[in-house]
Parts: C-alpha cells; structure tokens; sequence
C-alpha cells in the first residue's frame, strides 16, 4: 500500500486537487512503557512504502547504535527523535508523523507512556478523532493501560482500537488474545467509549499491520490500515449547532468589516439569521469570504471570514450562532483540569482562563476531588499536582458562552494561565452539570427527621382496582415546549373520564404556580421540580388513579429517576415530536423569543439540551396528528399495557 498515484506523473495539478479533498483522521498512539507505540508507526510506515530512501538509510545505521532489537532494523526510531528518547528507548515528547492513501490523510500523534508524561499525553489526544492503545500481550490490561483509556475516554474521543501487540512472543495463541479483549472490556464498561475494537498484531514484525497475517487465521477482521482507512468518522461532526468564535477583526479599508476565525461546529449559510453574544444583537450574513474566494456556505472545521448586513459592535472572543440555538452562558462553570505545572493548583488563587479566543480572569473556586486514573476513583485532596486530573468549579469574573465538552470540544475546552509568569498551567473540559450553590437535586436525601415511617392504607391496590375498573399508571407526556402536552392531556383526562375511568392530569405549569413556585429554571431546579412531581404522581397511583403528567422533562436522567420513584411497572412515557419550527409557530406565550433574547435563559431546545426519550413507549408526531389521533392512539397504549380494559 502507499499514498502515490498516477496522476503524479500525468497531471499534478489534478492529483493534488484529489489529495486536497481527502478526509483527514486523527489519531494518537498510547499505552504503557515498551509496548511497541513507536514501533508500530514506524512499521507502518515501512510497510506502506511511506518512509524516504535517504531516512531509511540512516534508520538502518542508527538501529545498530540505538536500536533495542538486537541490531536488526528498529521502527521505533523512526519517530523516536530526540536523544534522550533514542538511550532511553521510551518517548518523552509527542511525535507527529503526517502521511496519505488513496482514501484519507492521515495525522498521528505518537504519545509518552510514563505516567510523568500524562500532559504530554493529554496533549497530543485533545484534537483526535481516534486512540490506538497498545497492549503488550505478555503483560494484558495493566494501570497505565487503564491511565491512557480513562483520558482518551475524558477528552471524548469517540473511536478506540485495541491493538494486543507482540503476539508472536506469546506463540499467536487465540485465547491469549481473547482473554485480554475480555478483561478490557470489563473495565471500559465504567468509561464512554462508544466505538471499540480490537485487533492482534506484532509490530516489530508486521503482522496485521498493513498486510493481513497468516501465523494468525483465527482472526477474520480487518488488518491495522485496513481499519484506519475505512472507521466512519464523518458524524462525529457537530452539523447541528452552529458555532463561530470570532478570532480577529479584519477591517482592511472603510467598506469591509469582516469577522476571522475557525468554524467550531455546525454550517453557516449566506442569507442566514444569526445572533452575537455576549451582546445577543442580530443580523443576516452578508457574504462568507475566503482565500479562495466567497462560498455559499462554511462548515466545520473551515477557516472563514463572515460580513454582516448590519453594523454591529463584535470583538474578538465574541461568538456567533443562530438565535434558535445558543450556547449555555454562566460565570461559574463546573470542569475536568488536567494540571500541568510543577507549581500545584491552588484553589482561590487568581488565574486567567482562555476559552476559545476569549481571555477572562478568575479562579478555582472549588476542587472537588482528585481522580485516581489507575482506578477511576476519586478522592479528596487540597490541591493537585502536575500531570494530577481533578474536578473542579470555576469562577469566572464575567460570563462565558459554552457548551459541554462532550457536544463541542472548541466551546467546551479552556487552558489555564498563570497571570504572572504567562505560562500555561492546566487544560479543562466543561462538563454538562450545574454548579448552584444553591443545590436542590433531593432525589437520593433521606427525610430529615429520623422518627418517621412509611404508613400504609388498608385499601390494597388490588380493591382499588377493582372498584374503578382500571389500573393505576402515571402517564408523561414529554416534549418540547409547543408539542402539545398540556392541550392532549386535558383531552385524555376527558375520554378517560367519558368512558367512566378516574384520571387526573399533573402540569407542569401549574406545579410552578403551587408546589414549586420557588423553583426556577436551572438544571438543578427543573430536575427537583420533577422529584416533587414524580412524589405527587405516585400519591395520586396509591389512590388508584391514571395520572396524566404533561411536563418538558428535558433530561433523559432524571425521567428515569422519576420512573424510579413512581415504579416502572406503573410508568409509560409518550414522546410529542414535533419538530421545534413547528413548536415555535405554536408558541402563544411568546415562549422562543424569550429564550432567543436571554430573557429565559436555560430553555430546552434552545439554550439548553433536550434528550429525546430512547425507547418511548409511544411517540406521537403532534404536527401530522390531530388531538383525538392522539389520545385514541394514548388509549390504545393504555389497553395494550392492561392499564384499562
């Protein structure tokens, strides 16, 4: 295999258009000390034909001086560049290595396996779309193993090959390599690596690396290239929400005003409607310009410059979205930081945070806890030493636009810089949790008072059920704001009741108007509004009633803790899907153009997200449906379930 092509000697303007339009992977190597990282790369390189005549030769002639496999050719030399690497035979710094196929081009990011090097690590994975960790398969899962899976798993690469290296020193045996592929499974269950694969290989020697092995015919898979070239990285893109920061202002003459910097996520449009923040004006845009010439449209990850219709004050470190979909915007942000300096974190010490291309000073308000990523436990600590991960609340002296790391690396992602020496001291993820003070999750409390119990009718279920003719549920109808959830609920509570069943309908609304009228809209607060309304829903089973909830409930956690508390045999979640355009047009209150402005900010949809239910057990489309389709298909759901008969 290798990256040349006819067109090289025909037509080269035609080949380096083609080599211009391939898609670009990613990709770092890690795992534990000696397990063949550098090796690997250097073999696959050799064996693709991608390694010069002149580099080779001079890796023949260090391999008798540095290399470690006895005075044959080493590939690890190959990246291992600096001096101390080549003695020591580890890699300290990370090593870029830049090569094409015929399908994709391809950059690596070879990365230290000594736990003193976890920075350096940590670096070279945060731009990566895949992590190919080595195990050394005398050795199986160690702690550096589990060290490299926990940070890939954290900085969200979504893609990880498992490659069992050195397999001839363990005769090729199928069972070793199956038992290994167990046991990491078993641990990376706790992590969120939704792509996992394995494959086994000896990379001094080359099996499965470009060219399939025959000392292995028990592995049917594909070989190492095979597999770089072929994993689907396209949708891990964020197409959905749009997101430019503004990195430079270009204002070369009187009649062009033009904002620079790097699409973070989604696709722009000439003619779009977008919004400004932190100052939420809006404007149309006028042209999207580059070195190349005006295009119709920008996508991730291009670099652009975008006039607006309107004159507008933005600077850089601003953001520019769309007005339907804005980013989370607080000054007190909970993350992940990877510390990086020999001077330890110290909590309440003034630091500046860059966040995209916006510098705003604060501090570490709070460390939470330190995690040991040898095994994934936490513990309490006063401070966090280099190459140490911890979590922890950041205070901000004015707001951010962001969104949580695992939705927008760009947005999500900060770096921490001493304000004095200007060195750069940690890297953080913002995580897609609230840090109130102010905490109202009592989902998991325990009742103040230790003195009481549980009372218990002497109605049993079973004569309730006997006496209505029916069985008690709670169902939640769960959409966006404008689905239709209260307008059917009240329109099933009237058939139940026609027909001679009890219900009763719990809104959302009205629980804001009584028992929660001291809740906001925060996370944490929406989340306790549906506690206490899951609590009301059960007290209204006990009775024997269908309750009919009508709620947003945006997130998908905490619809499982209200199944939870009511009973899942006696829970059924009916989605309304209708699309938001068609929800906003719905909106009578004037719901959306509040959320659009700020005035209600954390608004599911659109300033904040909503999970759409998995696995509902019936989702009606409230735009192609009318309300009497709706709830005779609610009914027909109910008889199903033996809820009524």
């Amino acid at each position: 295999m290798t990256h040349q092509s006819e067109l090289i000697a025909s037509d080269i303007d035609a080949y380096l258009a083609e080599h211009e339009q391939k898609e670009l992977l990613r990709f770092l190597t890690c795992g534990s000390v000696d397990d063949g990282k550098s090796t690997l790369i250097g073999r696959l390189f050799y064996d693709a034909k991608l390694i010069y005549e002149d580099t080779l030769k001079a890796l023949e002639s260090d391999s008798a001086t540095h290399g470690t496999t006895g005075g044959g050719f080493d590939p690890a030399l190959f990246t291992d560049g600096l001096k101390a690497e080549r003695e020591q035979g580890i890699t300290i710094d990370v090593a870029y290595r830049y090569f094409s196929t015929a399908k994709r081009k391809f950059i690596i990011a070879d990365t230290p396996g000594h736990e003193q090097y976890t920075r350096n690590m940590a670096t070279g994975a945060s731009s990566c779309d895949l992590a190919i960790i080595l195990i050394d398969a005398r050795h199986g899962v160690i702690e550096q193993t589990k060290r490299h899976s926990f940070i890939v798993s954290l900085l969200g690469i979504k893609h990880v090959l498992v490659a069992v290296n050195k397999m001839d020193l363990r005769d090729y045996s199928e069972e070793v390599f199956e038992s290994i592929c167990d046991d990491y499974k078993s641990f990376s269950n706790r992590l969120d690596i939704p792509d996992l694969h394995f494959i086994p290989i000896s990379a001094l020697l080359g099996d499965n690396i470009v060219d399939q092995s025959d000392k292995m015919p028990w592995y049917k898979g594909s070989t190492l290239m095979s597999f770089l070239d072929s994993v689907n990285i396209g949708s891990d893109r964020n197409l959905v929400d749009f997101r430019f920061p503004v990195q430079y202002v270009n204002r070369p003459h009187l009649d062009f005003r033009g904002f620079c910097g790097t699409v973070a996520s989604g696709i722009v449009r000439k003619g779009d409607e977008i919004m400004t923040l932190p100052s939420r004006k809006t404007s149309r845009v006028k042209s999207i310009v580059t070195f190349d010439g005006e295009l119709e449209e920008a996508f991730a990850p291009q670099a652009a410059t975008i006039t607006l219709e309107d004159e507008i004050d933005i600077s850089r470190g601003d953001i520019i979205v769309r007005p339907g979909n804005v980013p989370q915007s607080a000054q007190k942000v909970e993350a992940m930081i990877v510390w990086m300096d020999e001077e330890p974190l110290l909590p309440g010490k003034q630091y500046v945070f860059k966040q995209t291309a916006k510098n705003v000073p604060g501090t570490i308000s709070t460390l939470r806890y330190k995690v040991d990523v040898n095994t994934l436990s936490s513990e309490n600590v006063p401070t966090l030493q280099l190459n140490e991960i911890g979590r922890c609340t950041i205070s901000l002296n004015e707001p951010i636009a962001y969104d949580a790391y695992k939705r927008n690396r760009t947005t999500g992602s900060f770096i921490v810089i001493d304000r004095i020496t200007n060195v750069t001291v940690g890297a953080g993820m913002i995580l897609n949790r609230t840090t109130s003070d102010d905490h109202t999750d009592h989902w998991d409390d325990d009742a103040v008072s230790q003195t009481l119990s549980a009372k218990h009718s002497n109605v049993s279920p079973e004569e309730r059920a006997a006496r209505y003719g029916q069985q008690s549920a709670t169902v939640l109808l769960t959409g966006l704001t404008g689905s239709g959830k209260t307008t059917i609920s009240y329109a099933l509570e009237r058939r139940l009741f026609d027909t001679g069943r009890a219900a009763t309908v719990l809104d959302g609304q009205n629980m804001r108007t009584g028992i929660s009228r001291d809740l906001g809209f925060s996370a944490d607060e929406r989340s306790e509004n549906l506690r206490r309304s899951a609590e009301v829903a059960k007290l209204i089973n006990d009775a024997g009633l269908i309750c009919v909830a009508a709620f947003v409930a945006p997130s998908a956690d905490v619809r499982s803790k209200v199944a939870d508390v009511i009973g899942r045999d006696h829970f059924l979640t009916v989605h309304l899907a209708a699309p938001i355009e068609v929800c906003r047009e719905r909106d009578v209150d004037g719901h959306y153009p509040k959320a659009d402005s700020g005035e209600m900010p954390n608004f599911p949809g659109v300033s904040a997200p909503y999970d759409v239910p998995e696995n509902p057990d019936l989702v009606l489309p409230t735009h192609e449906l009318s309300v009497d389709q709706c709830v005779d298909q609610i009914i027909q759901l109910l008889e199903a379930r033996g809820v009524i008969r």
